[in-house]
């Protein structure tokens, strides 16, 4: 596989990067908006930290673009591809489909944000795990400031950087990236937080943000938490699981959503599509409130949150309203172009 060895193959990984931290996010939103939280809090608690915590991925990526003079892209009909679909430039087996939340789903998570296996090879393209894909990002990194200097390398205006924003109350650290040791951080972020740290860990380095007396655990195991109905405390392993107290989910607290649902299943003017047409409007506009956040006008970042909230009512609005066979409506994450958003 050829290694990330020009500025351009370099911006060109980093803009598939974003796109990989977004292509998370709506099966993400779906189960988490699926569940009630009266119910379910601890499967709330974990989805929604992940959630939040794949924004800051997404942000992160973001920036390391703009370090190395690139322009984010996001509000673009190709990050919005019809699902069940693939992680962009991933293994073409994992299939992302938006379900509630249940095994299924939580299958697909731990597929998603498995770790890589010690020694694994780093993989730009038809990457087997998120961190391999990041491994080679790194490489390509190390390369080219070797090569050109990272004066080159880091070309990007600095003010195009993102930080702090809506996620400062969160565990992950959103932080300027304007050098090869700030770019390195980024990606450690984004891996550790994924994998857990030292990929062999189960931890992510942070402090859980729910319960601050806990140390916070990366996805992968966040969700082996939830399937195994255990929390990890000090001293466990991968290899021995989770030994602390048990995780309760309430199968009854969670709507039975019409697994991968499209506008067209309706017909025009009816109410189901009427507001799933209403909600990738308001998707499509935090896309690109983002995208504007990213491209110079950072302060854009606090509008953002403002719209997640309509989101989300928007989305547990849809799961209120009976389908076909016993599932209800949701959300479908179609694509709109901006002149119909209105």
């Amino acid at each position: 596989m050829a290694p990330i060895a020009t500025l351009e193959s370099l911006r060109e990984h980093l803009q598939w990067a974003l796109e990989l931290e977004h292509a998370t996010l709506p099966p993400y939103l779906c189960a988490l908006y699926s569940l009630d939280p009266q119910r379910n809090p601890d499967a709330v608690e974990a989805l929604g930290g992940v959630f939040v915590e794949e924004m800051i991925h997404l942000a992160l990526a973001a920036n390391l673009l703009n370090a190395v003079g690139g322009r984010p892209r996001l509000d673009t009909p190709e990050l919005l591809q019809q699902h069940p679909r693939t992680l962009p430039h991933g293994d073409r087996s994992l299939r992302l489909s938006l379900l509630p939340f249940g095994p299924e789903a939580l299958e697909m998570f731990l597929r998603l944000e498995r770790p890589a296996p010690p020694a694994a090879p780093a993989e730009g393209d038809g990457y087997e795990t998120i961190g391999q894909f990041y491994d080679a990002v790194e490489e390509g990194l190390r390369h080219l400031c070797t090569e050109l200097g990272e004066a080159a390398v880091f070309s990007g205006d600095p003010a195009r950087q993102v930080s702090g924003g809506p996620f400062r109350h969160t565990g992950g650290q959103l932080a300027p990236v304007t050098d090869l040791g700030s770019a390195l951080a980024a990606l450690e972020e984004i891996v550790e937080q994924g994998e857990g740290t030292a990929r062999g860990e189960v931890w992510d380095g942070d402090r859980d943000i729910f319960h601050p007396e806990r140390d916070e655990v990366s996805h992968y195991y966040r969700f082996q938490e939830l399937k195994l109905g255990r929390r990890y405390v000090r001293g466990d392993t991968p290899q021995s699981g989770p030994t602390g107290d048990p995780v309760t989910l309430d199968p009854a607290g969670v709507s039975p959503m019409r697994p991968n649902p499209l506008v067209a299943d309706h017909p025009v003017g009816s109410a189901i599509r009427s507001a799933q047409e209403e909600f990738n409007r308001t998707y499509c506009g935090l896309l690109q409130v983002l995208e504007q956040a990213f491209n110079g006008s950072p302060q854009n970042l606090a509008a953002a949150t403002g719209t997640m909230y309509a989101l989300k009512s928007q989305a547990q609005a849809l799961m209120a309203m009976p389908d076909d066979d016993g599932t209800t409506a949701g959300p479908t994450f179609e694509y709109v172009e901006p002149e119909q958003r209105g």
